[in-house]
């Protein structure tokens, strides 16, 4: 069955049984506020739809929303198939406003929010950013991207993989058929992007099939080769076609300030004003600066840390820092790191996945039916020419298993894909979970993490909180259009600073992706206010390790709604209701 057809089937089960299932009675599983239980029918729509979704949610450079596809996926954007796309999406939207509320407690109340900004991102996608027909970097993860999605999965290679990766590769040339036809607004620095990053796919291309011949079985490497020519022959077509019309492209997007406002309030679900924001932005940056130089000082005596002179060293190290920050979070009461979780690890990048990791973030952090797989971190070899989070993770890799596995991202993502709640086992949002990644890093270090070993790692902390601080600005003002993307550039070469080119590829992400930089401070801000409220209204009753656990399994959770849930404090979802 092919995904279209996949697609129109799983919907038709969603509506025939839809607006029935709206009056059942409740289901036996208790809450998280040990009140009445979970609604039957928001579950089973949620069910439906995020089935639905699996099937056509985009690929992309987050490594967060990364989502298990139906044996034999291919990104789906035919034109029919965005039609179709638009379509359900109404409809889904129909049956979750037809849902009866009369008895809903509070944590059916979240599910409803939470449903209700998924169903609304796709809106987002389509309607108002109208990526498919703007962004023609969207078409470089729904093919190059799409086969990256594969490659990073750290299970042994099987057959059915191995079909799979084909089978994306040998869609690319229909992908890019589709492109031409949905491009009908490209706009000029997406374009731009996508040139600089298809520019070399052929050579990339035969290095990654090289890198596979040595994984999947040899009856395989007949129709790998075919492919990876009839798909670099494709994409070779499609660049130049980009390059002869971005003369006549629009030199600029935003969104602007009413479709901005209406990401805040209905999907990313943050009830803070975008000139608040900006002050935080400001502010945390100023208080990273300062800190960053007064741990300077602090540190002037301490020798730089080295680079790790091998791969093995490094993933070494890794392997008993995992260890030792679990210890520390369970020895000072910090979190509960389950049993059953298994580890975050170092693993040497093979050249099959090193020549597409500009496409996102070369990790591996399992999914819902892998909870009993490590989660792997892809690294390559410690050398003097890193980037900027490489480079502090070949000196000492704890901040980024703090932000990327335990207690971040893998940690929360695990105990998220463990919930009895469905709602919550498939919702995904970047914005909580990065926010929770920021805090994390801070929260350690204050609690001593790097007191005695290896203390110039505070200094790396601080790098990184201006780093996320200043993105905060150039998120804010690219959406509502007061930067350009050459001005956004600018704006983070010189006050992060950065190089050139690398700004200028943050700038470019920012734009194409409007609110996801500002959720690492935004989000850290809400988990610090949200701890404050917390231990003003529990009292004496407060323990630190309850509030961590709480927000860790309910990671995907938008941090107004946990609070509402768990202290019942209204006040700052009260706008984020409305219809």
């Amino acid at each position: 069955m092919n995904s279209r057809n996949f697609t129109r089937t799983v919907f038709a089960g969603a509506l025939a049984i839809g607006l029935s299932i709206v009056a059942s009675a409740a289901a036996s599983a208790q809450s998280p506020e040990g009140g009445t239980a979970r609604d039957p029918a928001l579950q089973n729509l949620a069910s439906r739809f995020f089935t639905w979704r699996a099937t056509v949610q985009p690929c992309t450079g987050d490594d967060i929303p990364r989502v298990e596809r139906p044996g034999g996926w291919v990104s789906p954007v035919a034109p029919e198939a965005l039609r179709d796309e638009r379509r359900i999406y109404a409809e889904f939207k129909f049956m979750l406003q037809q849902l009866p509320r009369s008895g809903w407690n509070r944590s059916d109340s979240v599910d409803y929010l939470l449903l209700r900004s998924a169903i609304e991102r796709v809106n987002w996608e389509l309607n108002v950013l109208k990526i498919p027909f703007r962004n023609p970097e969207f078409y470089v993860q729904q093919t190059l991207g799409a086969l990256y999605e594969l490659l990073l999965i750290s299970s042994p290679m099987t057959d059915l993989r191995t079909e799979d990766i084909l089978r994306r590769i040998e869609s690319i040339p229909a992908t890019l058929r589709f492109a031409r036809a949905n491009l009908t607004e490209p706009v000029q620095p997406f374009a731009k992007l996508a040139v600089g990053e298809l520019g070399d796919a052929r050579a990339r291309l035969y290095r990654m099939a090289s890198g596979l011949q040595g994984v999947i079985k040899p009856q395989y490497n007949q129709a790998l080769a075919a492919g990876v020519d009839s798909a670099s022959t494709a994409i070779e077509a499609f660049v130049k076609d980009l390059q002869s019309q971005i003369p006549a492209m629009p030199a600029a997007f935003s969104p602007g300030t009413e479709a901005y406002a209406y990401f805040l309030k209905t999907i990313a679900l943050i009830p803070v004003a975008t000139v608040d924001m900006l002050t935080i932005g400001k502010t945390e940056f100023d208080r990273a600066a300062f800190s960053e130089m007064m741990e300077g000082m602090r540190d002037g005596g301490i020798p730089d840390m080295r680079i790790f002179s091998s791969a093995d060293e490094q993933i070494e190290q890794s392997r008993l820092d995992e260890i030792a920050i679990r210890k520390f979070l369970d020895d000072r009461d910090i979190l509960t790191v389950p049993s059953w979780l298994k580890h975050y690890r170092n693993r040497l990048m093979a050249p099959s996945i090193a020549v597409f990791s500009s496409l996102g973030v070369a990790d591996d952090l399992t999914s819902r039916t892998r909870l009993d797989e490590d989660a792997i971190s892809y690294i390559p070899a410690p050398s003097p020419g890193l980037s900027f989070f490489r480079m502090a993770s070949a000196k000492d890799p704890r901040p980024i298993i703090i932000h990327e596995g335990i207690p971040g991202h893998y940690f929360q993502l695990s105990l998220s894909w463990a919930n009895e709640d469905s709602v919550r086992r498939h919702f995904i949002d970047s914005g909580p979970i990065e926010g929770w990644g920021f805090y994390v890093e801070e929260m350690l270090l204050q609690a001593g993490l790097f007191d005695n070993d290896r203390p110039r790692t505070r200094e790396t902390i601080y790098r990184f909180m201006r780093l996320r601080a200043l993105r905060v600005e150039a998120d804010i003002r690219l959406a509502l259009g007061e930067f350009t993307i050459d001005q956004a550039a600018a704006f983070l070469e010189k006050t992060v600073p950065m190089a050139k080119q690398g700004a200028l590829d943050e700038a470019a992400f920012f734009a194409s992706t409007p609110g996801q930089a500002i959720s690492y401070q935004i989000g850290k801000a809400q988990i610090e206010a949200f701890l404050r409220d917390a231990r003003l209204r529990k009292g004496e009753g407060f323990r630190l390790r309850d509030f961590h656990d709480y927000i860790a399994k309910n990671g995907n959770v938008p941090i107004a709604l946990l609070r509402w849930e768990y202290l019942g404090l209204r006040d700052e979802v009260a706008g984020l209701w409305g219809e």
